[in-house]
């Protein structure tokens, strides 16, 4: 099958390009660069924007492929162009979308595919959610099949970990050299990553499978985990002492680094289960690379590129740690033992 990537290059679509090559099909990766992403040799790169409507439009004429694997659009509007240029040209269009837009905290969990969209938790959701819907319709309408995924927390080689203050790489150093790690709240909410290839086979699922068209797929970890849980299994997969956990509650670090919290703010402060029953039975979908092994598949992968920031080179880490225990230690000592 001849099969059309936007975005082929990134962390995930690495792993879809690959598994599409491994299955047989005839890939094309649209992308911005022409050397950009390492991807098997068999694949017809063609340089482009995805904000160049007439380059698009162009690359789809000349390529005239049976599936499109859009992981490049954020918004309606994109998502519009999209079905314009598409329209009698592809038989099924394949969009990733997020979990993203699911309303937070959710109402029960596990979260499933007909949960709550609404309020968005935040703009990215909200973009994903309204081409979502440009998408859908379009389904409706006959003009193609329309299959949406929706991942959480993709990971692996060229990508690196997510932790409470974002995704800098200086934190694999500090598990590494056991500096205390910054937690927030209590440490119990739930994550639960996905290594790449593993939401890679989801999606050749959608672009080979008959009667998907018309739905959206959870595409998500079957190890969820708290936080305390991931620092210590990553301690554990780079053979690092046990981590020091410093627990700070998720107000105080919105409210001393808003800049460096927004993830903490839409995403890491909830707990979510969520099902991937539908894209089990229906994608193919298999959770295989456990949490450990992808760390150690990843940090490999960071360290032979020397992508590995030294803790030194990030500051708050510490000053929140040293802060916060001065606080902590003063507040105790108010309370004489009589009063405890």
């Amino acid at each position: 099958m001849n099969v059309f990537v936007i975005g082929g290059t990134g962390l995930l679509g690495t792993g879809i390009v690959r598994r599409l090559v491994d299955a047989g099909h005839d890939v094309t990766s649209f992308q911005r660069g022409e050397t950009d992403g390492d991807l098997p040799d068999a694949v017809t790169r063609i340089s482009g924007d995805r904000g160049d409507d007439s380059r698009l439009r162009e690359a789809l004429s000349d390529v005239a492929p049976a599936v499109v694997v859009d992981l490049a659009c954020f918004d309606a509007a994109t998502a519009r162009t999209a079905v314009e240029i598409c329209d009698g040209v592809v038989d099924r269009y394949v969009f990733c979308s997020t979990i993203d837009v699911y309303h937070r905290p959710p109402p029960r969990n596990p979260v499933t595919e007909s949960s709550p969209r609404n309020p968005p938790v935040s703009d990215y959701a909200a973009g994903k959610i309204a081409a979502e819907d440009v998408f859908f319709e379009a389904h409706e309408r006959g003009v193609f099949d329309v299959v949406v995924l929706r991942p959480w927390n993709t990971y692996g080689e060229g990508g690196t970990l997510v932790h409470t203050l974002g995704m800098g790489s200086y934190y694999i150093d500090r598990v590494r050299e056991g500096k205390p790690l910054v937690v927030h709240g209590d440490g119990t909410s739930l994550w639960g990553p996905c290594h790449r290839d593993d939401v890679a086979r989801a999606f050749r699922g959608a672009v080979e499978r008959p009667g998907v068209g018309g739905r959206a797929y959870n595409v998500t970890s079957e190890e969820t985990m708290t936080w305390n849980q991931y620092h210590r299994h990553v301690a554990s997969a780079l053979d690092a002492p046990e981590p020091d956990l410093v627990h700070i509650p998720t107000d105080v670090l919105r409210e001393v680094a808003p800049n460096r919290t927004r993830m903490l703010r839409d995403h890491f402060q909830y707990s979510t289960v969520f099902d991937n029953s539908r894209a089990i039975a229906d994608l193919g979908f298999r959770y295989t690379v456990d949490f450990e092994t992808g760390v150690e598949r990843t940090v490999e992968w960071l360290d032979d590129h020397d992508a590995v920031d030294s803790w030194k080179t990030e500051p708050l880490d510490d000053r929140l740690v040293s802060a916060w225990t001065e606080a902590t230690d003063s507040v105790v000592e108010q309370f004489d033992s009589s009063t405890r």
